[in-house]
């Protein structure tokens, strides 16, 4: 949910039952973020941020973090512009979920088409059984009804090396948004409650296994709002990213 208008959701695309849609896309990076030189700016469509900005160990100590810790690049879409002039550190750290009904404004809006990077250095994703980590947007369900979710859908890739990305597919345009990120609630806030936000099963947000794409591990997560999708529900907004497995996520 963007102060411009837009209100989003977030969703789980790597746990059991995702839709059958979820087949492997591989993207070799070309149409992505851009690594652009240059200072964060906060105000629309081309606005960009220079790779590696920002990042310090939001969790504490080395190889401790569990959550990304610096933004890589970011591209911004035309459309509202909301947390932009906030980036690096408001997509950093722990989430701050809204819950069922209302959506966080603790987000950066990648704007229509918009496509960001976190890095995790220096820890990683390594796939273990189940979800290996989780994407959290700003969600909400209509009328507190799950299966009517205020859904702004996007794209999510994995990378090992910065350069070449293998991307979750995200096809759907109804209800259930398969691997799509950005439509289920999020449940975890680091300011009001003790909800782990690494564990998929009470978090809330978009749960990702990297296994679903055949990939071992990974060092990045880039994230593309669908173009497709335009007006109120049009851009997705990012709060936040974390890391499942404890014990994988150092090198």
């Amino acid at each position: 949910m963007s102060h411009d208008g837009g209100e989003s959701d977030a969703g789980s695309a790597g746990s059991a039952g995702r839709a059958a849609d979820a087949d492997t896309g591989v993207d070799s990076g070309e149409g992505g973020a851009r690594a652009d030189s240059g200072s964060a700016v906060g105000g629309g469509a081309g606005a960009t941020l220079e790779a590696g900005a920002g990042g310090s160990d939001s969790n504490g100590g080395e190889c401790a973090s569990r959550f990304a810790t610096s933004v890589e690049s970011f591209t911004a879409g035309p459309g509202p512009t909301t947390g932009q002039n906030d980036l690096p550190d408001i997509v950093l750290g722990p989430p701050k979920g809204g819950g069922a009904s209302v959506g966080s404004t603790d987000v950066a809006t990648l704007g229509n088409g918009g496509t960001i990077t976190l890095g995790f250095a220096p820890s990683r994703i390594v796939d273990r059984p189940g979800p290996d980590f989780i994407v959290f947007e700003n969600p909400f369900d209509v009328g507190g009804d799950p299966n009517k979710p205020f859904a702004e859908l996007a794209t999510v890739e994995v990378s090992d090396d910065g350069q070449t990305f293998h991307a979750f597919p995200c096809t759907a345009t109804a209800y259930p948004y398969g691997s799509c990120a950005g439509w289920h609630p999020v449940f975890a806030n680091a300011d009001t409650n003790s909800i782990d936000p690494t564990d998929p099963r009470v978090a809330g947000g978009d749960a990702f296994d990297l296994a679903d794409l055949g990939v071992n591990e990974a060092r990045f997560v880039r994230i593309t709002d669908r173009v497709d999708q335009t007006g109120t529900a049009g851009t997705f907004d990012l709060d936040a990213i974390s890391i499942v497995h404890e014990h994988a996520a150092c090198p």
